[in-house]
């Protein structure tokens, strides 16, 4: 397969990791619901199934991570160098210095 076909994919997984990730987190941050005044009856809550799905989308996000890193690792050097590289330096004119004739 080529480079682009798993880039596309591997940036959906993380997009669908990110979803379950974050949904199940707000949904299980108990300290969010109080500052925001929401009222909800943990027990009725699957708490099994949220951390579940919790944790096995964050593996997923990190495993998906790790390998858009390496695709991306060439682009990465490459762009980190140039935020490195010296600028090019620029002569200075000294009008002191006397100016060649022509002849």
């Amino acid at each position: 397969m080529e480079k682009g076909k798993w880039i596309y994919l591997i940036d959906v997984g993380l997009l669908l990791s990110f979803l379950g990730v974050t949904v199940t987190g707000l949904i299980k941050f108990r300290s969010l619901h109080y500052l925001l005044g929401m009222n909800i009856n943990y027990d009725a809550l699957p708490t099994v199934l949220l951390r579940t799905i919790h944790d096995w989308s964050g593996f997923a996000m990190a495993v998906l991570v790790l390998m858009h890193l390496i695709l991306h690792w060439g682009w990465i050097v490459e762009t980190t160098k140039s935020y490195f590289k010296p600028a090019p330096s620029v002569p200075i004119k000294n009008s002191k210095i006397p100016k060649k004739s022509g002849k």
